[in-house]
């Protein structure tokens, strides 16, 4: 039963993402961005942790997961070192994310012509 509420869960993750682009008419630019700020706001509001625990890798494989790990991250850090965490725990939780894709954004670079 996990897997299918993985599956119903990231699939809503997404139709949102889609319906944000298709009837919003955002750039998808503006959609991930829009679903980072959503998954930080849920966090913030103690309602991602309960997704997470509920669906599984269908709240914590979407974009959202990304917004959640930052304010889960800098909150942590703020309760245990003051409020220089709050920097130092947006980096502790998401570091290994920001390094993947910067590292293959450039590889991607070298190889791939653009267009524009």
């Amino acid at each position: 039963m996990s897997f299918f509420w993985a599956f119903v869960v990231g699939g809503a993750i997404c139709v949102l993402g889609q319906l944000l682009m298709d009837v919003g008419k955002l750039t998808p630019a503006h959609t991930m961005s829009t679903l980072v700020v959503l998954g930080a706001i849920a966090d913030g509001c103690n309602l991602y942790e309960p997704l997470i625990a509920f669906a599984g890798a269908g709240a914590t494989v979407p974009i959202t997961s990304f917004g959640n790990a930052l304010v889960h991250g800098a909150l942590e850090e703020l309760h245990k070192d003051g409020y220089i965490g709050i920097i130092t725990g947006i980096f502790k939780v998401t570091s290994a994310g920001i390094s993947a894709a910067i590292i293959f954004s450039f590889l991607a670079a070298l190889f791939v012509k653009p267009k524009g």
